[in-house]
């Protein structure tokens, strides 16, 4: 077998090899990740559903940008190797007025592009803009504390930590703040992005569910050392299966006063599901006011 035709079989070799293996991957990854929830592809929300195609959109645009770059990569430096035999230059291809203009027109193309379908979308999915729905949104109060999540329904005057319960296909507003915490960030991955709570401020979120179930919430920035178990049930079901669990929860022969609260307060680390009855109506607004109002004592 001439030399020739030996190194045309070991390139094919090597690249049969490469595929094989990048096959292996796809098919070990798929089999670690069946059964999994991966929110990513998992959505179970309106913003979430939209966020997942912005970014498959995105990434179908950046893969078509960079297949074709590190394959021109690979040839080059495959043609171009030491052991390959000697290429005559071509001068002309230097000074190439279309290879110039290509390589500044395709990155304008694809950042306008990209430009146009973010711009929009990101002021359409906003945190703060209310869905519109033909269903009355409903308003959730959340107070992030060291290290769960206090949970406050003022149309319904119950409170629960770490367990939300919501209506599917209604609009949710989640009015949030935070006592004597560092700063947490609000997030349920199947129904979409996440949002920051701070001392004194509100913030708003808006989220809604289309699919039942149950879905992990917890918080995605790192604030102190019960941070791995600061983790809450977001569950969506029927709007009957809300009703039922807003009388269920009235039941409860707890009720969240301000000894209550004082307790729930204190710092502690994986802490279990808790309902309260009842709770004092201006409770969110008197977290707020703790660190705006001198008198509660807090400088910011």
């Amino acid at each position: 077998m001439s030399e020739k035709k030996k190194k045309k079989l070991n390139g094919s070799l090597k690249a049969a090899i490469i595929l094989l293996a990048v096959a292996d991957f796809v098919l070990l990854l798929s089999y670690l990740l069946r059964g999994k929830n991966v929110a990513l592809f998992n959505s179970k929300g309106l913003i979430a559903t939209e966020q997942h195609k912005l970014m498959m959109f995105t990434v179908t645009i950046l893969l078509m940008i960079a297949i074709p770059t590190l394959s021109f990569l690979f040839y080059t430096v495959w043609k171009y190797r030491e052991s390959n035999a000697p290429t005559e230059e071509a001068p002309a291809a230097h000074h190439s007025k279309y290879l110039v203009a290509g390589f500044w027109l395709l990155p304008t193309a694809i950042v306008i592009l990209l430009a146009s379908v973010m711009w929009p979308a990101t002021h359409r999915l906003a945190p703060q803009k209310v869905i519109a729905s033909d269903t009355m949104p409903l308003t959730i109060q959340v107070i992030s504390l060291r290290w769960k999540w206090l949970f406050l329904y003022p149309e319904q005057g119950i409170a629960s930590v770490n367990f939300v319960q919501l209506p599917l296909n209604t609009p949710v507003t989640f009015e949030m703040t935070a006592d004597e915490t560092p700063m947490s960030s609000f997030w349920i991955p199947n129904l979409g992005g996440q949002l920051y709570t701070m001392t004194s401020h509100s913030n708003r979120l808006n989220l809604m569910a289309d699919k039942a179930g149950d879905y992990p919430g917890s918080s995605a920035e790192i604030n102190g050392e019960g941070f791995a178990g600061m983790k809450f049930i977001a569950r969506a079901g029927t709007a009957e299966d809300f009703d039922q669990w807003v009388q269920n929860t009235k039941q409860s022969p707890d009720v969240l006063d301000a000894a209550t609260y004082d307790k729930v307060l204190a710092p502690s680390e994986n802490n279990p599901m808790a309902f309260y009855s009842a709770y004092e109506s201006d409770l969110y607004d008197k977290v707020i006011s703790k660190y705006t109002d001198p008198a509660g004592g807090h400088t910011h």
